[in-house]
């Protein structure tokens, strides 16, 4: 056959029928089965056979999807399966310690805390201890029972008139709106019964915090519900009065979030009911947006000045902020802007990239803001490394749920820890990762009304408070195990970390930590930290103009670098930007060369 002049096939060939029959078995066999029941009189089988017959038909005529196309009734299947897959896989397949994004071990404790069963295991750890990164607590032979496993912090500078003495575990921020009226009550309730508080999610203060009571932290977002005019615009009237109430007891000025830092919202119109419409203070038929960045401060001054406003309006109460860590100078210049003014927020909350209660794109949940450990560990030695760390109390949240998880955090330099998801699991919630269409399971994160019914309140509630109360029980027993008597005096050097060359450090080792007042001296040990902290501006989040200058520098040093490897014997002597680095090329070693 000619390469140039191909024949043709014949795509009518002998083997076309056999082809298609296999992927049209389904539709003809239900039509077979339509005439059989039709001539035999056979009902029951007839009605059923016409309605798949009918599927088929509905299937090869739509241009939609090709796989119903080629596969009428059949094609089907695969969707269904697909639909399913997240629970086939959670139930049948994955192992207990595998996390997507919690592991069944890590779920089951939450379920067995907020049920009251011993959550005690037997036959050893699932956790290979050798594995890189496998972390552990040092005991000490001093260890002994602790009591009293009511932990509190202090929050509260000499600014604050209203100090509040927290629990250092409480429930994350999650509105009214994600979150189903049930869920809501049933959370409150749990933490005005269990002496904890309870963050209000940027949805503002609705009727279901307010039924029984419970301590309310109020999350201030950039839509400014609860406190805003008709423009979307913060309203300090609206928010003097709501802030004013006994229940309030911290304020939150939330400047990102970990599931989708840097990222607006919108709330559809068709989702904004009666009763979220009078919580957030905006109108029925209209999307709902919710943008990037605040409208009440546009620089690190500003911000100060804001939170000032905030706490003055409140009565003195606690005010802080909220963000997931991005560009780190421009927390830096927030630090700075506040040693400026001399204006210090009540704390500041550290939310990790790994939170995910709020519904957002894959790219943002996956690939955008810095995760939790590392976030805190810069936070932390920003703050000691300008001397203002005792000023400030340090709250964190992201995928928190153990006392492990709460005493290493606390370890690290955390006054103390949130939790969205491990209280979500409390109050019922089973993982479907349904929370954005609003067909949760169990009620939990939905605005359905029928699927909210299946949520017990007193039943939950209980949970919610046994969860909390059972978590610090065991932080309690890690405290006592080192010989401590409350989780505040944990340190980086009782916890150890399997290296990748298969020995171990302290986390003191593991993690740099910088000396108090040292990034004032331009000399903390930590280059990359003394850089950040020269592109920190107090009067603008963006300080990119010396950021091109450093980056220059280090290039220029990084070559000095290079030339000083190759030839030893030469004295170091400054590269000047006007020599061309040749005398790489002179090298003979081509292999230090590459």
């Amino acid at each position: 056959m000619s390469k140039q002049e191909p024949k043709p096939t014949n795509t009518r060939s002998a083997n076309y029928a056999f082809l298609v029959m296999p992927r049209l078995g389904l539709f003809w066999l239900a039509i077979a089965l339509t005439i059989a029941g039709l001539l035999l009189q056979i009902w029951w089988l007839f009605f059923p056979s016409l309605a798949f017959t009918l599927l088929g038909i509905r299937d090869l005529k739509q241009k939609r999807h090709a796989i119903l196309r080629n596969y009428p009734i059949g094609g089907h299947i695969r969707f269904l399966l697909e639909n399913f897959r997240p629970e086939i896989r959670q139930y049948f397949l994955e192992n207990d310690k595998e996390e997507v994004p919690f592991s069944r071990q890590q779920r089951s404790i939450v379920y067995q805390r907020a049920k009251n069963i011993d959550s005690t295991t037997a036959f050893g750890s699932l956790n290979d201890l050798n594995k890189v990164g496998s972390e552990w607590f040092l005991h000490s032979g001093n260890s002994h029972p602790i009591a009293d496993h009511h932990f509190r912090v202090h929050i509260g500078n000499e600014l604050c008139k209203q100090p509040y003495d927290l629990s250092v575990f409480n429930i994350s921020a999650m509105s009214f709106g994600a979150l189903s009226a049930a869920a809501i009550e049933a959370l409150n309730k749990g933490a005005k019964e269990g002496g904890f508080a309870h963050d209000t999610g940027e949805g503002s203060i609705s009727p279901y915090h307010r039924k029984h009571g419970g301590d309310l932290i109020w999350e201030l977002g950039t839509g400014y519900f609860g406190c805003r005019d008709q423009d979307g615009n913060f309203n300090p009237e609206s928010f003097a009065k709501r802030a004013s109430l006994e229940q309030v007891k911290m304020i939150e000025i939330k400047l990102s979030q970990g599931a989708k830092p840097g990222k607006g919202g919108v709330l559809p119109a068709s989702k904004i009911s009666r009763e979220i419409s009078e919580t957030r203070d905006i109108p029925m038929g209209i999307d709902c947006i919710s943008p990037a960045t605040h409208s009440s401060f546009s620089t690190p001054r500003e911000l100060v000045k804001f939170w000032q406003q905030l706490r003055e309006l409140s009565g003195g109460k606690p005010v802080g902020f909220k963000l997931c860590i991005g560009m780190p100078w421009e927390f830096m210049a927030i630090v700075k802007a506040m040693m400026e003014e001399n204006d210090y927020p009540d704390f500041i909350v550290i939310d990790g990239a790994e939170g995910g209660t709020g519904a957002a794109p894959v790219e943002f949940m996956d690939t955008i803001g810095m995760p939790l450990v590392d976030a805190f560990i810069f936070v932390q030695n920003t703050l000691v490394g300008a001397g203002i760390r005792d000023k400030i109390k340090v709250g964190v949240s992201g995928k928190i749920i153990s006392g492990f998880d709460i005493a290493k955090m606390m370890a690290l330099g955390a006054d103390w820890c949130n939790s969205a998801r491990g209280f979500m699991f409390a109050v019922g919630c089973i993982q479907s990762r349904s929370c954005h269409t609003n067909k949760c399971p169990t009620g939990v994160a939905t605005q359905d009304p029928s699927r909210q019914k299946a949520l017990d309140i007193p039943d939950k509630s209980q949970r919610v408070k046994n969860f909390h109360a059972n978590t610090l029980r065991s932080l309690a027993d890690i405290v006592g195990s080192a010989g401590l008597s409350h989780p505040s005096q944990l340190k980086p050097h009782h916890i150890v970390r399997r290296q990748p060359d298969g020995w171990i450090k302290l986390l003191s080792e593991h993690y740099q930590f910088v000396k108090p007042g040292s990034l004032l001296t331009g000399d903390c040990g930590r280059k990359i930290l003394d850089d950040m902290w020269k592109l920190a501006d107090p009067d603008n989040f963006q300080a990119m103009e010396i950021a091109d200058e450093i980056v220059q520098a280090e290039n220029l040093r990084n070559i000095n670098r290079v030339v000083y490897r190759i030839l030893p014997d030469t004295a170091p002597q400054p590269l000047m930007e006007t020599q061309q680095p040749s005398a790489v090329k002179k090298s003979t070693d081509s292999t230090e060369t590459h």
